[in-house]
């Protein structure tokens, strides 16, 4: 469980980029953390790790305070930042070094993630193109296994085979008692992979909504693009006419369409209320 209980936070010399930011989020899921530029995505990721100080607050994981950095939260938890820096060595010997810090570390697991990149274990880092770089940082934060992974823009400089490869690594590890934060621009790499969505815009949390709940609100639905919806909470044009959100009234079922739910959102057009039964469930 991470608990995000009022923060604060702002870089020297500009506006405070989260003013009072209060979040709860259940194990068990993978996150998508969706926001613009600047809307304080990566910076987010580092709170929760204990990476940055908030001015005010406290972010916690499984009872423990991150910003501490205990070692028994840092071996539970690993975060893939968007550029990479590693050593030069060989990844077998970058595995022997750090993987102690690691208590849960699988080699199953690593075995498992290479063979699904179609990486080998003895390569030196120094030696790898981008991608393959952060296939293989990948590979060893999947066999960390940590109950907090933590990941930003992790599909930057994947082909697109690599990218359908990442879906699955990542989905083969998700249990019960994991979760993973992808903080991304590039929704359509791993809209198949979110349990829940976060949006947030200027430091302020737009969306925290199941993508489950999202469909069960709203429906995503085409038109022309000289037709008109009745009842339409928001529409774009897209190539081949309009794309719309609807109020899903009559419990459809339609291709959740994360491009234009973000857009929505952003722009202040469509929301999702939480019912009272649930609010008062998640406080219990």
């Amino acid at each position: 469980m991470i608990d995000i209980n009022k923060v604060y936070f702002g870089y020297s010399g500009r506006a405070d980029l989260y003013d009072g930011i209060d979040v709860s989020l259940p194990q068990g899921s993978v996150y998508g953390l969706l926001g613009r530029n600047g809307s304080g995505k990566t910076t987010l990721l580092y709170l929760i790790a204990g990476l940055l100080r908030p001015r005010s607050g406290r972010i916690t994981f499984m009872g423990n305070d991150t910003l501490r950095r205990e070692p028994l939260t840092l071996g539970n938890m690993f975060i893939i930042p968007e550029e990479l820096s590693l050593p030069k060595c060989s990844f077998r010997k970058y595995v022997k070094r750090y993987a102690a810090f690691y208590p849960r570390f699988s080699e199953e697991m690593l075995r498992a993630a290479l063979d699904e990149f179609n990486m080998p274990v003895d390569v030196s880092l120094s030696e790898l193109s981008m991608g393959n770089r952060k296939k293989a940082y990948v590979c060893f934060a999947l066999a960390t296994n940590v109950s907090l992974l933590l990941m930003d823009e992790p599909t930057n400089g994947l082909d697109i085979p690599s990218k359908a490869q990442f879906r699955r690594a990542v989905a083969r590890i998700m249990s019960d008692d994991r979760s993973v934060i992808i903080s991304t621009h590039q929704v359509r790499d791993i809209d198949t992979l979110l349990d829940h969505l976060l949006i947030i815009d200027s430091g302020r949390m737009l969306l925290n909504a199941s993508t489950a709940e999202v469909c069960s609100h709203l429906a995503f639905e085409e038109c022309g693009a000289g037709e008109s919806m009745p009842g339409a909470l928001y529409e774009e044009l897209s190539a081949h006419g309009k794309k719309v959100i609807v109020p899903n009234a009559d419990g459809r079922e339609t291709q959740l369409d994360l491009e234009t739910l973000f857009n929505a959102v952003v722009s202040g057009k469509v929301k999702i209320e939480k019912e009272a039964d649930d609010e008062e469930e998640a406080k219990n």
